[in-house]
């Protein structure tokens, strides 16, 4: 049976009491949104943590010198995006920052460490396997060859965000375990000597498996997030596919959309 999204503790947030927010009452955006922008900011870099209070809207507005209203507003804003919840008997609480990532050819890690987003990795496998027909494709191999399968779980703040599983050609590089749960793929790449430099890629999303909802914690069903990605080196050769999982109510692909000239 699939296992259901776990509750972070309750604790006080100390941090809210000594945040710094920057309200322009001569600006004309609504005081509301500057707020819950940087309440959201202060969530994403892990000043508020998950489970921490957010105390009362009478107390945060006398704090700030705002009306009920527009506290309240901004906190709705808050938790329409899922960042918080109300709980009765508890109050407000942040249940979690959503990883906002860019469409560029960079690693999930490197991402969230630059978020302050503290990853962690546990490695499920590390091992050679034969090639399927989509992995021998998308590396030039032929099918059946052997090639290196890594499976791993990312997580912050304690919580599953993605379920990662990638094929390198064998002998690419040495893929200890203990280091690929204390630093990212691309990183031990760019060590070994690899240029990344393109990538192909595919996202899509799809409901989730019983396994699947059992391994990020969500309940059977709840939509994901998914991404195919074959990278290259600057030689044009593959030197990684990738089929990756995300937990969509803690994840976004963040892009620019451009007016072709």
């Amino acid at each position: 049976m699939a296992k259901t999204g776990s509750t972070p503790r309750a604790v006080t947030a100390p941090a809210l009491s000594s945040l710094d927010f920057a309200l322009d009452r001569g600006s004309p955006v609504p005081l509301y949104y500057q707020l819950a922008q940087q309440l959201e900011a202060a969530i994403e870099h892990g000043v508020l943590a998950p489970g921490n209070l957010l105390g009362n809207e009478v107390d945060l507005s006398v704090r700030l010198g705002l009306s009920r209203p527009t506290v309240r507003q901004a906190i709705q804003s808050l938790v329409d995006k899922g960042l918080l919840v109300r709980r009765r008997g508890v109050g407000t609480q942040v249940v979690h920052s959503q990883v906002k990532r860019p469409l560029e050819l960079s690693s999930l890690y490197d991402d969230l460490e630059a978020a302050g987003q503290g990853p962690a990795t546990r490695v499920a496998r590390n091992e050679d396997v034969a090639a399927s027909a989509d992995v021998a494709a998308a590396l030039g191999v032929a099918e059946g060859s052997e090639v290196t399968c890594l499976e791993r779980l990312r997580s912050t703040h304690g919580q599953p965000v993605a379920y990662l599983c990638n094929y390198l050609p064998a002998g690419l590089l040495d893929l200890d375990t203990a280091r690929l749960e204390s630093t990212g793929l691309y990183r031990m790449l760019r060590t070994a000597g690899i240029t990344l430099h393109s990538a192909r890629q595919t996202v899509g999303a799809r409901s989730a498996t019983a396994d699947e909802a059992h391994l990020l914690d969500e309940r059977e069903g709840t939509a994901l997030l998914t991404m195919q990605r074959t990278a290259y080196d600057d030689t044009g050769r593959p030197v990684e596919y990738g089929t990756h999982i995300y937990r969509a109510s803690r994840y976004a692909f963040d892009f620019q959309l451009l007016v072709r000239p």
